[in-house]
């Protein structure tokens, strides 16, 4: 059954693009930030709110992180490393001095009580998320790790980049696995399925890929999934949907089982984003989607069966 898509609000206050969005799935708060250094927490289930400021940050900010069970909020600070806010009373809890270069994405494992950072240098950086000292620094690869996706029941960690590879490390100790090479250009999203059988990668040559985890990564099944770069998927909470976003300025809907397309959501059809989609959220029980991009807003989306 294909799903119907309402856009309920626009939500508008950042200067300029937007380019990080997380939450926690079954709460309907999200957090976005972006070019502008503000970030700035959201209620997806009252939508015609005013968003509320929760730190205001010197550069770009292109991955947020959240860590429910301390109510803290994880900055990847463009040149400045990493910074930790309180949500309680929004201070900065913690700071931690990396490379000065751009941090990509971020990554937390609870059971291990670590924080997994991608820097645009090809360096992974794992943090200790007890006092967010840093445990280790590793180089991965010449050009930028673009996106990290954590397999807790494996122990696995994946890892894109820029040099158009998919590395599969053991997440403890961060050797190499696996090294998948299908991609023809960056590889900036990658996630796992929800039940773990499945990894899906995405990136800048606009195909999404699927692999047989259990097969040592086994390529299943390539899709030419937009026009132009797919800047991220994400999984719906009930695993029945995936959703990516492009810089073709739409969103697509897709059978979380089968790999069909479902719905396409643009500015012709739904009043959609302007210019490119950078980032995809599904925050609480409600079935609603959070989109952010470069016309520096956010969107909210009713997605219904």
């Amino acid at each position: 059954m294909r799903p119907t898509v309402q856009k309920l609000a626009a939500l508008t206050g950042h200067r300029d693009c937007v380019y990080a969005l997380t939450g926690t799935v079954g709460e309907d708060v999200v957090y976005s930030s972006g070019a502008d250094g503000l970030v700035v927490a959201w209620n997806a289930a009252a939508p015609e709110q005013d968003g509320e400021l929760v730190a205001k940050v010197e550069n770009s900010v292109y991955a947020l992180c959240r860590l429910p069970e301390r109510d803290l909020l994880v900055l990847g600070h463009n040149f400045q490393g990493v910074q930790v806010i309180d949500l309680a009373d929004k201070k900065l809890a913690f700071a931690t001095a990396l490379p000065p270069v751009a941090i990509f994405d971020i990554c937390y494992s609870e059971p291990r009580q670590r924080l997994y950072v991608a820097l645009a240098d090809g360096t992974l950086a794992v943090l200790n998320t007890t006092d967010f000292r840093l445990e280790t620094l590793q180089r991965v690869s010449d050009k930028s790790l673009r996106c990290l996706a954590l397999h807790e029941g494996r122990n696995e960690l994946a890892v894109g980049g820029s040099d158009w590879q998919l590395r599969i490390l053991d997440a403890d100790s961060l050797a190499v696995k696996h090294t998948i090479s299908e991609a023809t250009n960056s590889v900036f999203t990658c996630a796992y399925s929800p039940d773990g059988a499945h990894l899906l990668a995405a990136g800048r040559d606009a195909h999404l890929r699927t692999y047989d985890v259990a097969a040592s990564y086994a390529p299943l099944r390539t899709v030419v999934a937009h026009m132009f770069t797919i800047n991220h998927l994400i999984f719906s909470p009930d695993a029945r949907l995936l959703a990516t976003c492009s810089m073709d300025k739409s969103i697509k809907l897709w059978d979380a089982a089968t790999g069909q397309l479902l719905r396409v959501v643009d500015k012709a059809r739904n009043a959609g984003h302007g210019t490119s989609v950078n980032k995809l959220f599904w925050p609480g029980s409600q079935n609603r989607l959070v989109s952010c991009s470069d016309d520096r807003s956010l969107a909210v989306w009713q997605v219904g069966f």
